[in-house]
């Protein structure tokens, strides 16, 4: 028979050992629930004739202000006021896409992108990111950004529009194309893929220009005006997207989920999200002199980006079929019989890159949200980033900068743990006082303050330690969320991916044990009720950080370890003062 204290050991450790195989099994359980996504080259459907529409959601009259019954935009956003606003249009994609699939479609491969073209228009209706694995066990599957097929809607379109644009009375231009599939490979450069089509005298060409190494390709109309009439079109560009949540196996529990919806850039705000929700109580309308309009989800983006020097009109509104539009219109122009003319604007899908997004445009950069406290994740992404290029890890890398925010932060901390070292050094004095005036709250809070002030003691100085690293705790939390360079990361061993939670939670319960050595390390005094309480941080913490992503638990780990040496060494040190 085992004493009594070996069997209530022997008790606890085979409890922690369920607990935690449990918490793995309900992790699996989790992962397991959520909607699978299919990542197949199914041939492309986009029947909109046998699809429902269903009004409900849409507040009368917010529609029927856009032409209710078309995607394409009314010619009265064009930025000329003084063109005719009667033009009338119906169904824009009248025709199933189903019928016909392969002969419809274009596709354009690079080193960077797939693009699926649709010939009826011209739209982008689906684009692959061959070098982002769509999940960490499908590495031969790229991640799909747009798509339009029965469960989802996501492309973008764009085309001419005006008193004789060729995208009007529910009709889209239908194109041909030379060839079928164009490839660019590393040392091609860049490579035009041109659209054409003849109506009503007019020779138009619709150009995509892909370069092998960007994700950011031109989109433009040339026009050549053979008839004897002039030609009076503007260009308009648009996302069109459904709200269906992206589901990804990358996203870890208990994090906010990320913004998804739209974003445009004006003159009194370089960055504005445009929220679905908020469309549907109204539609959008805004003016800038060049600029952009994105559509967000987690780490990847879509965006149109007109002329710097072009005056813009922005729209975004629902449309009947429940999906939404963001888009902008470009100004008109004239095309005088026998002269020639060109529209174009640029688009972008792919990942969230800071670096990239800032060259295409001025604000683009700021689609990675990091919140409200930007104005440290910024510094401390690109401080990330450095340390990163010389170590090539982003595990080690964080490490590193957990040492040097440690540095930065020392004095800080220093003054904190010295107070505690004080505290810490009057405890037993403390306690013989909590001992004699135990029944005088007002003379025992008077000689507290007295011995306190004597031996340097400060009961709130070890907040200091545990408030100071707070700011950037939760900046790098929105760091390692909004971050594409951080997906699928890997740090070394298990931690396959440092944006995800720890799939054994081995990190968190590093990070509660060494929570628990600092707490042992302070001093206990106060109120007996107050010092079990923070005898139960550790087990708080530890349930919390468990569903953490691993980059940022790392960081707290490394941060305690820190700590505790910094701590140790202070307290030897006043001791040694003392002596």
């Amino acid at each position: 028979m085992l004493p009594p204290e070996i069997q209530r050991i022997v008790l606890l450790i085979g409890l922690a050992a369920t607990s935690y195989l449990l918490i793995l099994a309900w992790n699996e359980d989790m992962q397991a629930d959520r909607s699978p996504i299919s990542y197949s080259d199914a041939p492309l459907v986009a029947d909109q004739q046998t699809n429902a529409i269903d009004t409900s959601a849409i507040r009368p009259g917010v529609v029927d202000q856009f032409q209710s019954e078309s995607d394409i935009p009314d010619v009265s956003l064009l930025s000329n006021d003084e063109l005719p606003t009667s033009l009338s249009t119906t169904d824009a994609f009248s025709e199933s896409l189903a019928q016909t699939p392969e002969s419809r479609l274009v596709v354009v491969t690079t080193p960077k992108l797939k693009v699926w073209i649709d010939l009826l228009g011209g739209d982008i209706v689906r684009v692959q990111l061959p070098q982002y694995p769509v999940a960490l066990d499908l590495q031969d599957t790229p991640y799909l950004l747009l798509e339009q097929n029965q469960n989802q809607t996501y492309v973008a379109q764009s085309g001419l529009i005006g008193p004789n644009g060729l995208d009007k009375n529910g009709q889209r231009p239908q194109y041909s194309s030379s060839v079928r599939e164009l490839t660019l490979d590393e040392n091609d450069g860049q490579s035009d893929l041109v659209l054409s089509t003849v109506a009503d005298g007019m020779t138009v060409e619709k150009v995509f220009s892909f370069t092998a190494d960007k994700y950011l390709l031109d989109v433009s109309y040339r026009l050549t005006n053979t008839s004897n009439v002039a030609f009076t079109a503007g260009m308009f560009t648009q996302i069109k997207r459904d709200r269906k949540a992206v589901l990804t196996d990358d996203s870890f529990s208990l994090a906010p989920d990320p913004y998804l919806g739209g974003a445009i850039t004006t003159i009194e705000t370089p960055y504005q999200k445009v929220e679905f929700d908020d469309l549907d109580e109204d539609v959008l309308q805004a003016e800038n002199t060049g600029g952009w309009v994105a559509f967000l989800q987690h780490y990847f983006l879509s965006a149109w980006v007109a002329p710097a020097d072009q005056q813009i009109r922005y729209y975004a509104r629902p449309t009947k079929d429940n999906n939404y539009l963001f888009g902008f219109t470009g100004p008109a122009k004239v095309v005088q019989p026998g002269g020639s003319g060109v529209w174009s604007a640029e688009f972008y899908a792919g990942p969230k890159d800071q670096v990239e997004l800032e060259e295409i445009s001025e604000h683009l950069n700021l689609t990675v949200d990091y919140g409200f406290l930007w104005w440290i994740a910024i510094p401390l992404f690109k401080a990330l980033t450095f340390f990163h290029d010389l170590v090539g890890n982003w595990g080690v890398a964080i490490i590193l900068l957990t040492l040097a925010v440690k540095l930065a932060l020392g004095w800080v901390s220093a003054r904190g743990y010295r107070s505690m070292a004080n505290m810490r050094r009057v405890a037993p004095a403390m306690k013989k006082l909590q001992e004699r005036y135990s029944n005088d709250r007002e003379k025992l809070s008077k000689e507290m303050m007295a011995l306190y002030k004597k031996e340097g003691a400060n009961p709130l100085g070890g907040c200091l330690p545990m408030l100071a690293p707070m700011p950037i705790f939760l900046a790098l939390y929105w760091v390692l969320l909004e971050s594409v360079e951080l997906r699928q990361a890997p740090f070394m061993f298990w931690i396959e991916d440092l944006s995800a939670m720890d799939p054994y939670f081995i990190l968190p319960l590093l990070m509660g044990a060494s929570t628990y050595l600092m707490q042992s390390l302070n001093p206990q005094v106060g109120d007996p009720m107050q010092v079990k309480m923070m005898k139960l941080m550790p087990i708080m913490f530890t349930v919390l950080f468990l569903f953490f992503p691993a980059g940022l638990v790392l960081y707290w780990l490394v941060n305690n370890l820190l700590s505790i040496a910094q701590q140790t060494y202070i307290y030897k040190k006043v001791e040694n003062e003392r002596a």
